[in-house]
C-alpha cells in the first residue's frame, strides 16, 4: 500500500494575459467600448468589474485543475455544478495491475499524527481492504465489484474546468474554516497556485 500527499495541478494553463484580454474584449461589449482597450487596460478593467460585483464577465475565462486527493474529498469537489469533471474510474481501474504497482494508493489524512494512536488504527483499516480488494480480484471478482470494500482514502485524480466565476465560488467555500479539512487543505494549495497566475481574479481572498 502506498500513501501519497494531495495535490493540486493546472492543466494547459492559459497565460494571464490572454484571459485578462478575453475577459476585457467581452465585457466592454456590454458598454460598446472595445475603442478603450490599451495594450494595458485589460487588468484595470477585470479589478474594477470585481469591485462592482459584476463577476457574471468573468465566466468568459476558465482554467482546468488536476486534483489528486482521497474519494471522500472528491465527493465534495464534484458537488460544484458549474464545471465538467473526469475522474479516476474505480469501475474500469484495476489496481491489482502492474501499472498501479500491485497495491492501492491512499492519501493520508492531514489532521492525523503519523505517530499517533487514531493514525495506526487508520494505517490498519486501510490494509485491511487493500488485503480484501486483492481477495476479491482473486476470487474472480471484477474490479467495480471489489471496488465496494476500498476506503474513502483511496486515491483518486480529478480534473475540473469551470470559468473564473465559479473558480472563486469553490475556492470562497472550500478555503473556509467551516470546510472540510481535508477539502480545505487541497483548496488552500488551489488557492496560493490561482493567486500566483492570475492575480486581478483572486487577490481579494484571504485565509
Amino acid at each position: 500500500m502506498k500513501i501519497i500527499e494531495p495535490k493540486v495541478e493546472l492543466i494547459n494553463p492559459p497565460a494571464y494575459s490572454d484571459l485578462l484580454s478575453l475577459i476585457e474584449l467581452a465585457g466592454r461589449t456590454c458598454y460598446k467600448s472595445e475603442s478603450k482597450i490599451t495594450g494595458d487596460s485589460a487588468e484595470k478593467f477585470v479589478k474594477n468589474i470585481l469591485k462592482r460585483g459584476h463577476e457574471a464577465v468573468i465566466e468568459h475565462g476558465s482554467v482546468s485543475v488536476r486534483f489528486t486527493c482521497d474519494r471522500g474529498v472528491s465527493h465534495e469537489i464534484v458537488r460544484h455544478r458549474l464545471a465538467s469533471y473526469c475522474q479516476e474510474s474505480t469501475r474500469y481501474c484495476n489496481y491489482g495491475k502492474e501499472n498501479f504497482g500491485s497495491e492501492i494508493t491512499v492519501i493520508k489524512p492531514c489532521s492525523l499524527d503519523k505517530d499517533g494512536t487514531a493514525y495506526r488504527h487508520w494505517f490498519w483499516a486501510c490494509s485491511q481492504a487493500e488485503e480484501a480488494y486483492f481477495n476479491m480480484l482473486d476470487f474472480g471478482c471484477t474490479p467495480q465489484e471489489a471496488r465496494s470494500v476500498l476506503p474513502n482514502s483511496t486515491k483518486t485524480e480529478v480534473v475540473m474546468t469551470a470559468n473564473m466565476r465559479e473558480w472563486r465560488h469553490f475556492l470562497r467555500l472550500r478555503t473556509a474554516p467551516a470546510a472540510h479539512p481535508d477539502m480545505r487543505e487541497v483548496a488552500k494549495m488551489l488557492l496560493v497556485e490561482m493567486q500566483a497566475r492570475y492575480p486581478a481574479f483572486f487577490e481579494d481572498f484571504e485565509v
